[in-house]
């Protein structure tokens, strides 16, 4: 089973750079995106469609152009979980689960609080509901997966310069200290579970030619139960995949 995750930052603008040759390629069985920017119905569908993805269920956010996630299968769930139950979140599109019969597949686009206060504080509270979701869901679905952007670097060795980053959202302590205590409770990071290595990010800044000279961050993530770590074949990070400030991640189990 491959899956892949992708912050597309917009899918039709990916599509327009190239994402269904891209696609096409890979051969995942399931895809799932973060931050869509769109109404499933201003998406041709038979583009996924002809790669195979027959199943196609979407959550978007109730704000035009803004956040929004999808899974795509070509196999067919048993269950789809649209939202997770807020309507603070839900408005925003922001998760989406598919139950499969070996596992369950969570999909999450995490708040940025890079806007100001205001959103950072919004992101501290949803960190606080969804750890407690998160682990009441895993009681329903203990063989959980869950795959998105998480907006946070978890350790410096995931950031290109941690001194001068300290204080920005996506680094901040708290924010680290909340990753920790998912990957200390329960998840695995399976980055992580097979590759200790520095400079492997998942999103670069538009500006200053960041992505050129690999000064990014790794804010995208697969965590599973650890009751699906003896299952896990490959975590990897694929950075030559340009329709996005993001790249995509791929894991196989």
């Amino acid at each position: 089973m491959k899956l892949v995750s992708y912050n597309v930052n917009g899918v039709r603008s990916a599509l327009d750079k190239g994402l269904a040759d891209w696609l096409r390629a890979v051969d995942a069985d399931c895809f799932c995106m973060q931050e869509t920017k769109a109404l499933p119905e201003q998406v041709n569908a038979a583009i996924f469609e002809e790669l195979g993805y027959k199943y196609q269920y979407w959550h978007s956010a109730v704000k035009k152009g803004y956040s929004g996630v999808s899974i795509f299968s070509k196999t067919e769930p048993k269950n789809v979980q649209y939202g997770c139950g807020n309507d603070l979140y839900d408005t925003e599109g922001r998760v989406i689960r598919a139950d499969f019969e070996n596992f369950s597949l969570l999909n999450v686009y995490m708040p940025s609080g890079t806007s100001g206060d205001e959103r950072q504080l919004f992101k501290y509270g949803w960190l606080d509901f969804f750890f407690k979701y998160l682990n009441e869901l895993k009681k329903e679905f203990p063989r959980l997966i869950i795959c998105g952007d998480y907006n946070i670097c978890h350790r410096p060795i995931d950031i290109h310069n941690p001194k001068s980053n300290a204080n920005s959202s996506g680094f901040l302590p708290e924010e680290r200290a909340w990753m920790e205590k998912i990957f200390q409770g329960g998840f695995v990071d399976t980055f992580r579970h097979f590759n200790q290595e520095p400079h492997n990010y998942t999103w670069w800044s538009y500006r200053a030619g960041s992505r050129k000279k690999d000064l990014g961050w790794r804010i995208d993530y697969f965590a599973v139960s650890e009751i699906l770590k003896p299952e896990l074949k490959r975590s990897v990070i694929l950075k030559d995949a340009i329709h996005s400030d993001h790249c995509p991640i791929l894991l196989e189990l």
